[in-house]
């Protein structure tokens, strides 16, 4: 993706419009992202680029409001505008809100009739529509201009978050049940129900809007788990004003399916916004692929410095289990921008699976210089106690990190890693569940809370988890394992047979993916397979008496110490007959928090002697011997003795077969 110099001259101007729009209305990170994306513009080249506006000196960013009503609202309210910008940039966000909006005025214009009143609300998750109420005895609306009105309402929905926050008990104490709620929001959703009812036109359409007030209704709706109408606004938001990062994080959010981002794609405004969100959307869905890779280089190709992307890129690769990609790509982001600590708890998650414990300490050291106060310094640095096993320390880190910041997903998850090993399964269990409330999609919750009531013995809960987990990750060969074990375990071979052959096909996903991410030292996963997971399948073949397959599996095990079972042979043993693969929306792999290897097991030359291809040799020198194969059992037990494994009952094979061998050679004298 090429831009002409004046291309890039209108999105530097639109990015500057943004970072002002925002900041004027106290929308921080969302300024903050646009400034960042702006530094990250390289700059044009002047000579060919012929602004249209040459000689206006006033710079569009501080061009007045194109509405004249809006436009005249503003200049009478500068005075009470910049106190209340004040106020909230000191944190009063009360007498923020009171400059344009007291406490009596508001609650008197959001009453609404209690039979009709607001959109619908609580289990419904915004399935219905709202319902427009009858405001004709109401007193009317303060009349401000739509920026003063943002600020006020949204300085009310913070003064809830605070009053929300000073409520809540000790993170995990006896009290801390997760209920405690932000008791502005009825009171900001009534105000803004009435607001947009009185804008509404005859023929269903509203007057042009500034898709600030979209954007905070959006939000609000999403925080009454009003879902659907919800997305509408944060539509008509982005629609509106396209620059306003917020409102995409909260559209992200609010996308739970890779189907549900493909069916609202048409609907959004076709701008580099709109190429950036589905990018990031994509990611946050596990999803990978060369498209997904070359978006990204597409968009590194505009802004080739900006975190953002390159962190997104680091994520990719992070998600698609090639984690010393994804290493290179974070050590790139910290170089450029050796201040920024977002993303770099997923960085300490990296380097606690690769064991870079060097790393690792420099890294916590360096966010606690940095800031130690802020919830990503506290992840990094509780990994960091985890990967020296004091994981009383590593626990009292990441309930810092909560502390400070309570939708913190991956302090939630880690935690509950933490408590696992603690053997404390109630507070793990609850850990879990915690991070589920957080983000649904959460794949390693839902596999957490698996392994935790498989500890438990409660195989039932066990594989509804896991299921859960699989379904969020199609090709993450460790959540079929997982499923395939549970299974084995409730007496369900077949079942289990069918998910441990998924993971097999899971497995052979990601070098041709990873591929795509010029990844280094990829194997081709079909010729190179998990030697445990084979030992598995002919474990439960033999449990069913299918002799035949469970000795197919067990020689496909052995060849993997070599190498080079090809595909072929795997067919032949009936892989490819295990269940329907949906290619069209893959998922990524483990990230490793704790429960992931290290982006790819084994190496052209094979895995060499482990522990589950003696066991198949083992097996096999029996099953040789049971079938009169004299020859095989005693040269399959001569190599049990080489490996040193279970070398006791090798010699005792290998003198069985060879008394046996001696007898049927004088029996044919």
């Amino acid at each position: 993706m090429v831009l002409s110099a004046r291309d890039v001259l209108q999105l530097k101007e639109a990015l500057q419009i943004a970072v002002v729009k925002c900041s004027e209305r106290c929308l921080y990170q969302s300024g903050k992202w646009a400034a960042e994306l702006l530094d990250a513009l390289p700059e044009p080249n002047v000579d060919a680029a012929v602004p249209d506006a040459a000689d206006n000196c006033v710079h569009p960013v501080f061009a007045p409001n194109p509405d004249s009503v809006e436009a005249a609202l503003e200049a009478q309210e500068l005075g009470r505008y910049l106190l209340a910008k004040s106020y909230f940039d000191c944190k009063e966000f009360e007498r923020c809100a009171a400059v344009f909006l007291p406490d009596s005025m508001l609650a008197s214009s959001s009453r609404t009739n209690a039979s009709e009143g607001g959109p619908a609300k609580g289990k419904d998750k915004g399935k219905g529509k709202a319902v427009a109420p009858s405001f004709a005895s109401e007193p009317t609306l303060p009349q401000i201009s739509q920026k003063s009105l943002f600020l006020a309402l949204y300085a009310k929905v913070m003064v809830g978050e605070k009053h929300k926050d000073e409520e809540v008990e000790m993170i995990m104490g006896p009290q801390d049940l997760g209920s405690v709620v932000n008791k502005e929001l009825v009171l900001v959703s009534r105000f803004l129900t009435r607001w947009f009812a009185e804008r509404k036109a005859d023929d269903g359409g509203y007057p042009a809007s500034q898709g600030f007030l979209e954007y905070l209704y959006g939000m609000v709706l999403a925080k009454e788990k009003n879902d659907n109408l919800a997305l509408d606004y944060l539509m008509q938001s982005v629609h509106l004003f396209p620059w306003n990062w917020g409102a995409w994080l909260e559209i992200t959010n609010l996308v739970s399916r890779v189907e549900q981002l493909n069916k609202i794609a048409p609907h959004l405004p076709q701008n580099i916004m709109s190429f950036i969100f589905h990018a990031n959307a994509a990611i946050n869905l596990y999803q990978q692929g060369p498209d997904l890779a070359a978006s990204l280089n597409d968009l590194l190709g505009i802004f080739p410095t900006s975190s953002f992307l390159l962190t997104c890129k680091a994520l990719l690769c992070y998600h698609s289990k090639d984690l010393f990609g994804a290493e290179q790509e974070f050590n790139r982001v910290l170089a450029l921008h050796p201040h920024r600590l977002d993303a770099l708890d997923h960085y300490s998650n990296i380097l606690y699976v690769l064991n870079r414990r060097p790393k690792l300490a420099f890294l916590a050291h360096l966010c606690s210089n940095i800031d130690k106060f802020r919830p990503e310094s506290c992840v990094v640095i509780g990994n960091y106690y985890s990967l020296l096993s004091l994981h009383d320390k590593a626990v009292q880190y990441f309930r810092r990190a909560l502390t400070l910041d309570r939708s913190c997903l991956s302090a939630w998850t880690l935690m509950g890693h933490e408590f696992v090993e603690l053997k404390n399964t109630h507070a793990a269990i609850e850990s879990y569940r915690r991070a589920v409330d957080v983000n649904r999609r959460d794949y390693r919750a839902w596999y957490g809370l698996g392994q935790t009531y498989e500890v438990l013995e409660m195989h039932t809960y066990a594989l509804w988890y896991y299921k859960k987990a699989a379904g969020l990750r199609p090709w993450d060969s460790k959540m079929w394992q997982a499923v395939g074990s549970c299974l084995q375990k409730m007496g369900r071979e077949k079942d289990g047979i069918k998910a441990l052959k998924r993971a097999l096909l899971a497995d052979s996903y990601y070098d041709t993916t990873a591929s795509s991410f010029g990844s280094v030292g990829t194997v081709d996963r079909m010729s190179q397979m998990d030697p445990e997971v084979l030992l598995q399948i002919a474990t439960m073949y033999d449990q069913l008496g299918q002799t035949e397959e469970a000795k197919a599996y067990m020689e496909l095990c052995v060849a993997q110490e070599e190498g080079g079972a090809g595909a072929d042979e795997a067919a032949a043993a009936g892989l490819n007959e295990s269940i329907a693969v949906r290619a069209g929306s893959p998922g990524a792999g483990s990230d490793g928090e704790g429960e992931g290897d290290e982006g790819g097991a084994g190496n052209d030359g094979g895995t060499g002697v482990t522990f589950a291809t003696s066991k198949a040799r083992m097996w096999l020198a029996k099953y040789a011997l049971r079938e009169e194969d004299y020859e095989t059992a005693n040269r399959l037990a001569m190599e049990l003795c080489q490996d040193g494994v279970e070398v006791e009952d090798a010699k005792a094979i290998m003198r069985d077969a060879r008394s046996r061998m001696e007898q049927t050679s004088l029996m044919e004298r």
